[in-house]
């Protein structure tokens, strides 16, 4: 055996094994600034506080019906949604399902800010795209430290109280068109375009209301040309006139959205 077989031996004897750790950070996508601004959240952020949490964001696919997680469960990730829309769900115990809330790229979903938290709902993927996520703890780490976080996530948490509050109301005294073109319009605000695909059987459930009053209501809308459906596709044609449809239903909590939230995006 000559000196350089003896060398290429002596080196690859000390070779450091990778662990898994290690292995799972190189293959994790980069996160880059211009990534995190697809999320209104992230982008509302200053630059400095938001790359102090690139270490431990991390981008994650989110897969149509992925539970992010379940009612009464341990909140270990807050997920920051760019391409994909999150229901918020509340589960009967004969398993009837009512959507309370939806999350896109304009929010986050899991936010917990105290030890020990347990989630009020469960969180259900409707939409299947990215998103990215970063582990409860450091989130609340980070908020104790102050600076912007903090005040953003309080902003934002009361947005979302004000379309849970609007859905309450909505579903006691709104029409099953107003409440389909609510439903439409939530998803449009958070869709890259105005076709979505989503069956009737699905939007029941989310309203909580018989399949053969959304066939009746997609029907209704059709004929007056706000939409166009085709077998698990619905196409929006006139969003405005959807908006003067839904009403208050849609704008109040659209508004109070903006209203809260505009001056932090400034």
């Amino acid at each position: 055996m000559n000196n350089t077989q003896l060398g290429g031996t002596h080196k690859a004897q000390h070779k450091i094994p990778a662990t898994s750790e290690t292995v799972k950070a190189a293959s994790r996508p980069v996160v880059s600034y211009s990534g995190t601004q697809q999320n209104e959240l992230l982008a509302a952020l200053p630059r400095q506080d938001l790359e102090s949490l690139f270490e431990q964001l991390e981008l994650v696919p989110l897969p149509f019906g992925k539970e992010l997680f379940e009612y009464g469960s341990k909140l270990e990730y807050v997920y920051f949604p760019t391409t994909a829309i999150v229901s918020l769900l509340y589960v009967m115990e004969d398993g009837a399902t009512t959507e309370i809330a939806v999350v896109g790229h304009e929010g986050a979903v899991g936010v917990s800010l105290f030890m020990g938290e347990r989630a009020t709902c469960s969180a259900v993927v409707q939409s299947a795209g990215y998103g990215y996520r970063l582990k409860t703890q450091f989130l609340r780490d980070a908020f104790n430290k102050g600076g912007a976080l903090p005040q953003l996530l309080m902003r934002y948490t009361n947005a979302l109280f004000a379309q849970m509050a609007q859905n309450a109301v909505g579903g006691r005294h709104s029409s099953i068109e107003q409440k389909l073109c609510r439903w439409l319009l939530d998803r449009l605000d958070r869709s890259a375009s105005n076709e979505l695909k989503v069956t009737q059987e699905l939007i029941s459930i989310m309203l909580g209301v018989r399949r053969e009053s959304i066939t009746a209501a997609a029907g209704k809308l059709q004929d007056e040309g706000l939409i166009q459906y085709r077998r698990g596709n619905i196409t929006v044609l006139d969003r405005a006139g959807l908006e003067e449809y839904a009403g208050e239903c849609y704008k109040v909590a659209k508004s109070e959205y903006d209203r809260l939230l505009s001056d932090v995006a400034r």
